[in-house]
């Protein structure tokens, strides 16, 4: 999901040397680098979608009929480098070549109420790629002798099996046998971890306070830490909990913006950056100009560059919010999430309703969007605040989409709902109202490798807040991988099925 803050900003990046430079926390450059968002509340990482590497025939059943499609192997780039491996989990919905896509948690996926998605994971950690002997493989199976095409062909349409409940069979005997064994030893296994997260991805608060805590979430052994070279201008840092300022972290770290007293309202960011393996089975949807492409789920990386960021907002007073989002398939939408964390209430409009919330309160609201459907959702607030988060709601797989639930993606752009409501997407129709819960709460480049160090960028953005008169405010405007495996995740061999 795509974060968009209607106010000037800047994005600045620089390079971090690991492991000698990290611990003494040496910036080595700066520059700057063009960018508009700030990027998924998921993190993870961001990949394009370069087409099927290893594949054979599969036949789908469909409308009685048997129809032929490609089964196999696809193979990703991530957009800050790296290869990535991965399976179609939507049979019916066709692949788009350099479609964009973005890792997310089962949750934001159409596995999200799958109760074999665990039995998918489990397939993937024990056949191809993970699985690379295949004469081993082709033994366990019965498969008699498998390729590397063949063993992708299977591997797939055991996949689909889980994935779509779908009718299909590898055309190849061979891979045929191996679906059948996979299918039959599949055991269920929890959803990896995320290959990083900053969790909120947005926090408020006062000047003169240390304002968070920013959670970091990963599987990587290590995180580089840095602050925008604008906050570090204005004597913003990032802190631990101590108070000590932060240059690396792992897994579980809380981070903290140690915003001076006394500065300019204002708003800052911190980046966090690793290279790593995405772990096998962390699942992919898409991002790009095609709603409801074909969702896929990761089955080998390699070494990749990873990095996301995080924001905050301070003031000396008045309303201070902070505005999250994500998508939520369970509710067939998104939820905005509004923090305010500062000593009077905090008005805002959303979807076409006004809200307001107190000093001190949280509180979700979820905007309905159509599946398959790309949106734009603006929150516009007191004082010029103004934020817009966009994406592509893709929660189930093509079979799960009918027609008779109006879910089916239409052509045009229009309104979700009426009443100028600040929230588009290429569908007609006026979905529900709001949703509404409580609760609480660019580009990075690897430069090089030498001497054994692996040199990463670092960059942040620098959100600066548009603070109008408060006698004439202005109106808010109406919106419009290679052979590589998972060495960190690898499987056991598999059992033969007994």
């Amino acid at each position: 999901m795509t974060s968009v803050r209607g106010r000037g900003f800047s994005r600045l990046a620089g390079t971090l040397l690991i492991p000698g430079l990290l611990a003494a926390g040496v910036l080595a450059g700066a520059g700057t680098a063009a960018a508009d968002d700030l990027g998924s509340p998921h993190g993870g990482a961001d990949a394009t979608l370069n087409g099927l590497k290893n594949f054979d025939q599969a036949a789908v059943r469909k409308d009685g009929e048997d129809v032929r499609i490609g089964a196999g192997l696809f193979e990703m780039s991530v957009e800050d480098g790296g290869t990535l491996q991965s399976y179609s989990v939507d049979v019916h919905n066709p692949a788009q070549e350099r479609d964009l896509y973005q890792e997310v948690p089962w949750s934001a996926s159409s596995l999200h109420d799958n109760p074999d998605a665990g039995k998918i994971r489990w397939i993937l950690r024990h056949s191809y790629p993970q699985v690379n002997d295949l004469a081993k493989l082709s033994e366990l199976s019965g498969a008699g002798q498998l390729s590397r095409n063949t063993a992708a062909a299977g591997t797939q349409v055991a996949i689909w099996r889980f994935s779509d409940g779908a009718k299909v069979k590898a055309a190849d005997r061979a891979a045929e046998k191996l679906a059948d064994y996979l299918q039959r030893a599949a055991e269920g296994q929890a959803e990896p971890k995320g290959s990083l997260t900053l969790s909120p991805p947005a926090v408020s608060g006062k000047a003169g306070d240390r304002l968070g805590p920013v959670t970091v979430r990963t599987s990587a052994p290590s995180v580089i830490v840095a602050p925008s070279p604008d906050a570090l201008s204005m004597g913003v840092k990032v802190v631990g909990a101590d108070g000590k300022p932060v240059t690396s972290a792992k897994d579980g770290t809380k981070l903290y913006f140690d915003v001076p007293a006394g500065i300019d309202p204002g708003s800052a960011s911190l980046t966090a950056q690793t290279a790593t393996t995405v772990p096998v089975g962390r699942a992919f949807t898409g991002t790009g100009e095609h709603a409801n492409s074909q969702t896929q789920i990761l089955a080998g990386s390699s070494q990749s560059t990873i990095s996301t960021r995080a924001g905050v907002n301070w003031a000396d007073g008045g309303a201070i919010p902070a505005v999250t989002a994500e998508k939520n398939c369970r509710a067939g939408g998104v939820d905005v999430t509004t923090t305010n964390k500062g000593d009077d209430a905090f008005d805002f409009t959303l979807a076409g309703e006004q809200y307001e919330i107190a000093p001190g309160e949280t509180r979700t609201m979820t905007v309905p969007v159509r599946e398959g459907q790309s949106y734009r959702i603006k929150v516009s607030g007191s004082d010029g605040f103004e934020e817009t988060f966009s994406g592509v709601l893709d929660c189930e797989t093509a079979s799960e989409v009918r027609q008779d639930e109006g879910l089916t993606p239409q052509t045009g752009t229009g309104t979700v709902s009426d009443g100028g409501a600040d929230v588009t997407a290429t569908t007609g129709g006026s979905p529900p109202g709001l949703a509404e819960t409580g609760g609480g709460s660019n580009t990075p480049l690897i430069v090089g490798i030498a001497a054994g160090l692996v040199v990463v960028g670092g960059a942040a953005m620098l959100f600066v807040r548009k603070r109008r008169p408060a006698a004439a405010p202005d109106a808010p405007d109406a919106t419009d991988a290679s052979d590589a495996t998972d060495a960190s995740d690898a499987p056991d061999a598999p059992e033969a099925d007994r």
